[in-house]
């Protein structure tokens, strides 16, 4: 099993409490089709067990709750996300970034699945990243170097655009906090100009562990980060104290590293019994993806077997694990809410 991706995490919720609390999980059908709304505009939360592909986002987007991750896929990018949307992935994760993402091969590949098996850009939610220079390799940096920051910026919109062959993103996320707040919030302006624009729908931002952080560029937006994208793994203490804010607020949490970073507890005696008890002939992997997924995270998956993309697809509609089973799991991860 192999993933690549970003950050997620979360508590452990009393079963009669099984919903994500804050967030809005939308009615199957699509990313037309969202959650209805009750007296003065409050969401009606839906139970998790009645639908897991998509959930609305603050910004009302319906973003499916398990996205396929790209990074490090190098010149295999364009089959492998061909392989991912044909066996059921609805969004789409990259970043203009060469080092470890090849952008452009996501573009190819959402080309030619519109062209050669009807899939439009409009069924697909895409999403990428503007990384800074501290993360780019120098030798193929997607932006002018030298150029103020607000322009670079542009310039790696423009760019991603261009590479994934589309007029709009539904979701750009920072991909970094910048090295100075003011640097972040000046980032996060251009990003509120471009939501503005209508060139992108919604804003986030990743690999951001500090709580603190988080609530200042929250409380300095004009366009709230809709989502937080983080390693979900144990150095960061599976983000319990970021996840706690992110439900308060509505911000969807998505995961990467979710599988990678914890094999010691998925292949744990305990959740091959969990996986054993529920009778379905799941996988290890396939449970702690339902745990997860219970929990409130999206994950990304990054996978580059068929088989498996179709199996972590099928965790989704699968039942959610017992109050029990999850607190198991908890109790292995180290972490209670």
């Amino acid at each position: 099993w192999h993933e690549g991706g970003h950050l997620h995490g979360q508590a452990c919720l009393p079963r009669d409490a099984l919903h994500l609390e804050g967030l809005v999980v939308a009615e199957k059908g699509g990313l037309g089709r969202g959650a209805e709304h009750g007296a003065k505009g409050s969401p009606l939360f839906y139970s998790i067990e009645k639908d897991m592909s998509f959930i609305k986002t603050l910004q009302g987007l319906n973003m499916p709750r398990m996205l396929y991750g790209t990074a490090w896929k190098k010149d295999k990018t364009t089959e492998y996300v061909r392989a991912a949307v044909l066996k059921g992935f609805r969004g789409i994760d990259t970043a203009c970034q060469p080092k470890h993402y090849q952008e452009h091969l996501v573009g190819e590949a959402l080309s030619d699945l519109e062209s050669k098996h009807g899939i439009p850009r409009s069924s697909l939610f895409l999403q990428t990243k503007f990384t800074s220079l501290d993360g780019q390799d120098p030798a193929r940096i997607p932006y002018d170097a030298k150029a103020d920051l607000s322009t670079q910026v542009h310039q790696s919109h423009q760019m991603s655009l261009n590479n994934l062959r589309t007029s709009y993103l539904d979701s750009l996320v920072l991909h970094s906090p910048m090295r100075t707040h003011d640097d972040t919030m000046t980032v996060w302006r251009v990003f509120e100009d471009l939501v503005a624009g209508g060139t992108v729908k919604q804003i986030g931002i990743s690999n951001i562990y500090s709580r603190p952080a988080l609530e200042r560029i929250w409380n300095d937006a004009k366009v709230k980060p809709a989502v937080v994208q983080n390693r979900f793994y144990p150095d960061s203490g599976y983000d319990v104290d970021v996840r706690a804010f992110c439900r308060r607020h509505s911000i969807v949490y998505q995961s990467f590293w979710t599988l990678t970073a914890s094999p010691e507890v998925i292949n744990s005696p305990d959740v091959k019994q969990i996986a054993k008890q529920r009778g379905r002939g799941e996988s290890p992997e396939q449970v702690y993806y339902r745990f997860v997924l219970d929990l409130g995270v999206c994950p990304l998956n990054g996978t580059t077997s068929p088989s498996h993309m179709e199996e972590d697809l099928k965790v989704l509609e699968a039942e959610p694990l017992t109050a029990e089973q999850r607190e198991k799991i908890c109790t292995l991860l180290g972490i209670k809410e």
